[in-house]
């Protein structure tokens, strides 16, 4: 009998599934042995994100099943399993219970029967379950930022690359037709010279109770906290105790940098790719940014930052506006072109832009279809999740590897520094470090609490 990893190495050989656009194959295609060639899938983490998009990213292609969950929440576990459950049992037209729970996201990995993982996780754990991960065989689909620091990053892009398996980055904006083609006709000289990129990001509110209060029984709080220093039980700092509603961590910088990270780890994705600068980095950055003076979400507010590239091409960030809608503005010597999401969302709750076009342009012209005498083509991915399982099936290079995904958080990162610090930074992106600045290389990686530390 065929296993799924003979099944895969031989659709390599054989050339299946090789097309730029994701063609996952129908379960009917295997016959009945179908379980048998199945990407068995765990899902680490099952909070909003997993529940609204990665998990509903996979469970829709019938040849990869989500067989286990795990999370540090019982009642989320719980909840996951039961989620998952009641989609079989609808899509399958009879009851389906072979989805098995985990605290420890560990015991997920031990079990030889998953082959890939979603990891969907807080911020802080995002470098640490994929490198883990990929030590234990699986393939990962990774929630952006890819970490939370550089540091961290780094060793997670190297471990992947190490180890050979499949990592996609969480930055669905690649696989959606509006962001790939701005990146088309920027890169096919529509705009003329380049000049300018700007970033619109929403902003994070301040506040936050940082009351201490009791831990809630079946909720493994201090392996939540992981490398990063304990510190009291609060709601506001983890997530709803009910409900699947946006999580206070998201305002903490304990556990992330913000909406730079947040959403930035999309939209400067997006500008990387345009640039053709998706291994490198900047080489100045500067920016200044709001803090608040008192809460517990303490992440950044109003932002403005600028970064040169070895292009000459300044990436410019700030906060969005009704008159500088959420999105990334480009421009050259010839005109303007802002692509954003649109209507899109992630999650139900998550901020979006909803009042500006997907694409527009100073003149319809730049807008015109490509044709031959515009060279440049993309990576093509119909959709996110479908791009990952593609790229498991048949080896081929998916469309946000974990080195682009670490070059696109590191942009963010070293923006967040430069908050920080309220001056020009000089930065080696080849090195990966400050040029003569020690206090901002001791910002490219935080201390580990231990066990947690990697």
């Amino acid at each position: 009998m065929i296993t799924r990893r003979t099944f895969i190495k031989k659709s390599m050989a054989t050339g299946i599934g090789m097309m730029a656009v994701p063609t996952i194959v129908p379960a009917s295609v295997f016959g009945n042995n179908a379980p048998s060639n199945r990407i068995n899938i765990g899902a680490i983490g099952t909070g909003r994100i997993s529940r609204d998009h990665d998990m509903p990213g996979v469970w829709k292609y019938d040849d990869a099943r989500i067989i286990a969950v795990a999370d540090l929440d019982a009642r989320r576990v719980a909840e996951a399993k039961q989620h998952v459950e009641k989609y079989y049992t609808g899509k399958l037209g009879k009851p389906y219970s072979g989805v098995t729970t985990y605290e420890d996201y560990r015991d997920l990995l031990a079990n030889k029967d998953i082959d890939a993982v979603l990891i969907s996780t807080p911020d802080h754990w995002h470098a640490k379950n994929a490198i883990d991960a990929v030590r234990a065989g699986k393939d990962v689909y990774l929630q952006k930022p890819t970490s939370l620091t550089i540091a961290e990053g780094r060793k997670m892009s190297d471990a992947v690359n190490a180890s050979g398996r499949i990592l996609q980055i969480g930055s669905q904006q690649r696989s959606m037709e509006q962001f790939r083609v701005a990146c088309e006709l920027v890169r096919n000289g529509r705009l003329g010279q380049l000049q300018r990129i700007e970033i619109r990001l929403p902003g994070d509110p301040s506040g936050g109770n940082a009351e201490e209060m009791p831990i809630p029984k079946g909720f493994n709080y201090e392996m939540w906290l992981g490398q990063t220093p304990y510190v009291p039980y609060t709601v506001d700092r983890v997530h709803p105790e009910q409900g699947y509603g946006r999580p206070g961590w998201l305002r903490c910088e304990q556990f992330g940098a913000g909406m730079i990270t947040g959403w930035g780890a999309h939209h400067f994705d997006i500008a990387h790719w345009a640039m053709d600068r998706e291994y490198s980095g900047p080489v100045e950055i500067s920016g200044k940014a709001e803090f608040p003076a008192s809460g517990l979400w303490d992440v950044h507010g109003r932002y403005d930052t600028e970064m040169l590239y070895d292009n000459g091409v300044i990436v410019a960030g700030t906060t969005d506006s009704p008159e500088k809608p959420n999105g990334v503005m480009f421009t050259g010597t010839e005109g303007w072109l802002f692509v954003s999401r649109g209507a899109y969302a992630a999650s139900p709750n998550e901020p979006i832009s909803t009042k500006s076009n997907a694409l527009q342009a100073s003149d319809l012209k730049i807008l015109s279809p490509l044709t031959d005498n515009d060279p440049i083509r993309l990576y093509q991915s119909a959709d996110h999740h479908g791009n990952w399982l593609e790229s498991i099936r048949t080896g081929k290079r998916n469309i946000t590897p974990a080195e682009v995904a670490h070059r696109s958080c590191t942009a963010c990162l070293l923006q967040h520094i430069a908050m920080k610090l309220n001056r020009k930074l000089y930065w080696d992106p080849v090195l990966e470090r400050f040029k003569n600045d020690d206090e901002a290389n001791a910002m490219v990686s935080r201390p580990h609490r231990p066990p947690y530390n990697f």
